[in-house]
């Protein structure tokens, strides 16, 4: 199999794999898979990186995106961690950000360089449903550490704000 025709291969198996928390994403959409490349000996190097080091979906999504490479018939590959530089959420892909919306989950808006800016961020953040920005954040922390929860003043719903890391 020629290189070109693997590399499509390896991608689209990529663009498969799911965020295990987020399931509306792929793994690509996230920005996730910092590089697809064949290594002199023939072993296909895909570098993945965490959103951050001590995500538990880590695991999950390395053996995700190590059975969708099998399946994919690649060939030889090897997935290898990349921590530098740290993911950000400026990762995220447009369609990756128009997915989050639609699934509910207000997209990050900006990237911030520390948690401080995290924390202390300019908001309104717009309800997903109604797009009212009489909000106000309930909890720091959502249903995993990298989202926040929110409330719409407005329509009265809940909704989680990815946020900019």
């Amino acid at each position: 199999m020629n290189s070109d025709r693997r590399l499509s291969l390896a991608w689209s198996a990529l663009e498969s794999v799911e965020d295990p928390e987020i399931p509306t994403l792929s793994i690509v959409d996230l920005g996730l898979i910092r590089s697809v490349k064949p290594q002199s000996d023939g072993v296909l190097e895909v570098g993945l990186s965490p959103t951050y080091i001590g995500c538990p979906a880590t695991e999950v999504i390395r053996r995700s995106v190590e059975g969708a490479l099998r399946n994919a018939g690649v060939g030889a590959f090897v997935v290898t961690s990349v921590l530098s530089p740290a993911w950000s959420s400026d990762w995220i892909t447009a369609e990756g950000r128009r997915k989050l919306e639609i699934y509910g989950i207000v997209p990050p808006q900006q990237s911030a360089s520390s948690m401080r800016d995290i924390l202390r961020q300019d908001r309104p953040v717009a309800c997903p449903r109604c797009q009212s920005t009489d909000t106000e954040c309930i909890s720091e922390f959502g249903s995993t550490p990298c989202k926040a929860l929110h409330r719409c003043r407005g329509c009265l719903e809940p909704f989680e704000y990815f946020k900019c890391i």
